[in-house]
Formats: structure tokens, C-alpha cells, sequence
């Protein structure tokens, strides 16, 4: 009875150890997964700002003052959002928020200028004028700074890997 009744023990400890361990990684696998796709969402808000410069070359002539209001209120959700993934950022890893500040940064210099000089430009009026060339609106130089802030967000979620997935 006795070695019925360890082994059944033996079994249950070793059974709860398992669900134990199992519950654990599935939560670290989940909080990994959240933490990557609020990295992505970041990201998301900067590339959102950075194709303004096009939108507002592409505005309607037909309607300036409702696509001013139009476009001016998109921009200030962009920037409140990526106001927030900069705190955001920087509370989850220093390593990434900096980043991110950098990110942000060169953005606001680089297409806020483009931005400046897209307002100043009289909006499209042909089919043909929808591609914009590098010589109208050239963010390469933000390019950088977006391997910068990838290369960042894959250490710290490579750090947050279990050893065995390493």
C-alpha cells in the first residue's frame, strides 16, 4: 500500500512540476509576444509619420482648407502616438527607448522638413504626378536609425528568449 501510495505521489509531484514549468513558459512566450507587438506598433507609428510628406504633396487642390484640417488632425494622432510608444519604449527597455528617441528625432528633422516643403509645394493635379521622386521627398537618411531601433528590439527580445531557444 505504502509503495502504491508514494508512487502516486511521486507522480502527482511530478505531474504538477511539469504544469508548473508549462504554465510558465507559455506566459513568458506570451509576454514576449506582447512586448514584440508593441515594438512593431511603434514602428508602425513612425512609418505612419514619415509617409506624410507624400500625403500632403498628394493633398486635394480642390479643397484646401478641409484637407489642411484633415491632414493637420491625422498628424497630431501620429504624434501623440508616438509620444506615448516614446515613454512606452523607454519604460520596457533603456536600450530601446533610446533608440526610439533617435528614431523619432531624425524623423521629426527629416520628414519634417519634408513635410515644411511639401505645404509650401502647390498640391498634384495629374495621374502623373502620384510618384513622387527622391528629389521631391528623399527619406533615405532615416534608414539608420530604423536598423538602429530593429537591431535593438531584436537584442532585447532575444533576451527575453528561454536559454533553450537561444
Amino acid at each position: 500500500m505504502a509503495t502504491v501510495l508514494s508512487g502516486a505521489v511521486l507522480a502527482a509531484l511530478i505531474t504538477a512540476g511539469i504544469n508548473i514549468w508549462l504554465a510558465r513558459r507559455k506566459g513568458r512566450e506570451e509576454e514576449r509576444s506582447r512586448i514584440r507587438s508593441a515594438f512593431a506598433e511603434a514602428f508602425a507609428a513612425y512609418s505612419a509619420y514619415k509617409e506624410f510628406p507624400y500625403a500632403i504633396h498628394r493633398r486635394r487642390a480642390d479643397v484646401p482648407a478641409e484637407e489642411r484640417v484633415r491632414l493637420s488632425e491625422q498628424l497630431r494622432q501620429i504624434q501623440a502616438d508616438i509620444a506615448y510608444h516614446l515613454a512606452w519604449t523607454a519604460a520596457e527597455s533603456l536600450i530601446v527607448g533610446a533608440a526610439y528617441a533617435s528614431l523619432a528625432k531624425q524623423l521629426r528633422a527629416t520628414a519634417g522638413r519634408a513635410m515644411h516643403d511639401a505645404w509650401i509645394a502647390p498640391p498634384i493635379s495629374s495621374d502623373q504626378e502620384m510618384n513622387i521622386p527622391p528629389a521631391i521627398v528623399d527619406l533615405s537618411s532615416l534608414r539608420p536609425a530604423e536598423d538602429a531601433y530593429i537591431e535593438a528590439v531584436c537584442e532585447h527580445l532575444a533576451q527575453l528568449a528561454p536559454w533553450w531557444a537561444k
